[in-house]
């Protein structure tokens, strides 16, 4: 039969303890020690003796609720107390004392958690700003220095968890890096005169310039948005957690770490990262030819060469279509000039738009 203590048995069950306990104590065993062997109490046995092993009783037995227990209409005020709009960010141990300051006292701190957590309300619980949703930052330029946009990324040093820190900015018409620096570390100090340089050194002062970023520490410090207001540039910011909102930089950073020579053992200082970074820049602004502007380089696309340099490039391709005819199925390679581009994907009309805007 096994112990019945905590379970319920059935009448057979009932009978054949009592039989089992009336034989041991015919051979002379005590009632209490029968019964703790077969795991049950000896009041329960005097009942079934009276019963004559009926079935047992335990299940209609009548119990009086905790005294303690909370009715539902107490477990609902809590709830409702909880949700009202004056207490729905605060947590328990905050509403049980502002309710006190009222007069009212309905349940313990404990309690209040007790019966969020059954009524699956016990997620964090706290004043939480919302923040709209910021939208996607689109840009167009149809000449150089109009818009540009910059980021930092690290390059290893010859030790293992120890980076160099490259700045970088760059121009998105042309994709022409307009200016770098590599430090040791990411200050607003240094972007403040990363982006100086670059203004003064290009003459954009004061004119219509839009600065694109992520949203780095060095970026959003309050100095450097101030500098940002002085020198008459626009500040523009990539979207919370995305990480494709500046692509034309995180393309170039890719590009530069993928370049056959760079050092993946780690620069062994920071003057070698800097004299690598200068040969890259210079490399990569007059001889890289970009698929994005019609394979020209950055240096043609920024000073306005590359129109001239597509004219005679189509002029060659038509004449070579012109003189043997039977090895072109189709038209010509489309080396129109390209005269805009957009800082992430826009629709025609707001490209008319936005360029409408530009002076």
């Amino acid at each position: 039969m096994g112990g019945a203590r905590g379970r319920l048995i059935s009448s057979s069950d009932c009978k054949e303890a009592l039989a089992l306990i009336k034989e041991a104590r015919e051979a002379g065993a005590r009632l209490a020690p029968c019964c703790r062997i077969l795991n049950i109490s000896t009041r329960t046995y005097e009942r079934w003796s009276k019963e004559g092993g009926a079935n047992d009783g335990r299940k209609n037995a009548k119990r009086k609720a905790p005294h303690n227990k909370l009715s539902e209409e107490e477990r609902q005020a809590i709830l409702d107390t909880c949700n009202d709009k004056a207490y729905a960010d605060l947590n328990p141990p905050q509403i049980v004392p502002k309710l006190a300051d009222e007069g009212k006292y309905i349940a313990s701190e404990s309690t209040f958690y007790r019966v969020l957590k059954d009524a699956k309300q016990n997620t964090k619980r706290r004043a939480v700003r919302n923040h709209a949703e910021r939208p996607l930052a689109t840009h167009v330029a149809t000449a150089p220095n109009q818009v540009w946009t910059w980021d930092i990324t690290w390059l290893p040093g010859a030790i293992k968890g120890h980076y160099y820190k490259l700045y970088l900015i760059i121009d998105i018409f042309s994709r022409m890096i307009i200016q770098w620096e590599v430090h040791h570390s990411e200050t607003q100090i240094h972007a403040m005169e990363l982006v100086k340089k670059a203004v003064f050194r290009h003459n954009v002062l004061n004119q219509p310039l839009v600065l694109h970023s992520d949203n780095g520490s060095p970026m959003k410090g309050q100095d450097f948005q101030n500098l940002l207001v002085h020198l008459g540039i626009t500040k523009s910011y990539s979207r919370p957690r995305v990480s494709n909102d500046n692509a034309y930089s995180e393309s170039l950073f890719k590009t530069l770490k993928y370049t056959k020579d760079f050092p993946n053992k780690g620069f062994e200082s920071i003057e070698g990262s800097r004299i690598w970074v200068n040969r890259f820049v210079n490399l990569y602004n007059t001889e890289f030819m970009h698929s994005g502007i019609k394979f020209v380089t950055l240096y043609q696309r920024h000073h306005g060469l590359d129109q001239a340099v597509l004219e005679n490039r189509k002029g060659v391709y038509e004449k070579a279509k012109r003189e043997n005819p039977g090895r072109w199925s189709g038209e010509i390679k489309n080396w129109d000039y390209i005269d805009y581009v957009a800082l992430n994907p826009v629709s025609t009309e707001e490209v008319q738009k936005k360029t409408r805007q530009l002076p």
